[in-house]
């Protein structure tokens, strides 16, 4: 194995800083789409009448889409960073499309990972930080839900106690 062409990966610092800035740049944005988003999802589901069922339905596919947002910023950001090699390569996909690049992400930020695509070069840095940023926003998501979920079996259960 020659060792040379893979060290020229690491070695470019415009590459890296680029990778790096644009690592924060995406997970700056995810954060905030996450925030705004329960924010708004929160205003909507106080201020929603109707059967409680559907309110819960409402926000697990309003998460879902949020989640969907956050996979696609950075799908798009991993497509957009390997346009220029030095940045690195995809392994399993020799012509990586914006699909192909989504879907990296998807496994990546669900923390599933199949495996069938691996990142090489500095664009790891993005693929592991996305991982975190990925198990931290579904972990809040989760915490909101418990919560939401929580608020309406306190209403729920002073309904049957009038």
């Amino acid at each position: 194995m020659n060792v040379e062409p893979t060290l020229a990966l690491y070695q470019n610092w415009s590459a890296n800083a680029l990778v790096v800035s644009a690592t924060f740049i995406a997970v700056a944005a995810v954060v905030l789409v996450h925030y705004e988003g329960l924010v708004a999802l929160s205003m909507r589901l106080a201020g929603r009448n109707g059967q409680r069922r559907r309110k819960v339905l409402y926000a697990i596919a309003a998460i879902l889409v949020l989640h969907i947002v956050e996979i696609w910023i950075f799908g798009l950001t991993c497509w957009l960073l390997l346009m220029w090699p030095a940045c690195g390569h995809i392994e399993g996909a020799p012509n990586l499309n914006l699909f192909d690049a989504v879907y990296l992400s998807a496994v990546t930020y669900s923390t599933v990972g199949f495996g069938d695509l691996a990142p090489v070069g500095v664009v790891r840095f993005l693929i592991g930080t996305e991982s975190l940023a990925g198990f931290v926003l579904i972990t809040w998501s989760a915490s909101f839900t418990y919560l939401e979920m929580a608020h309406f079996w306190d209403r729920l259960g002073s309904d049957h106690r009038r």
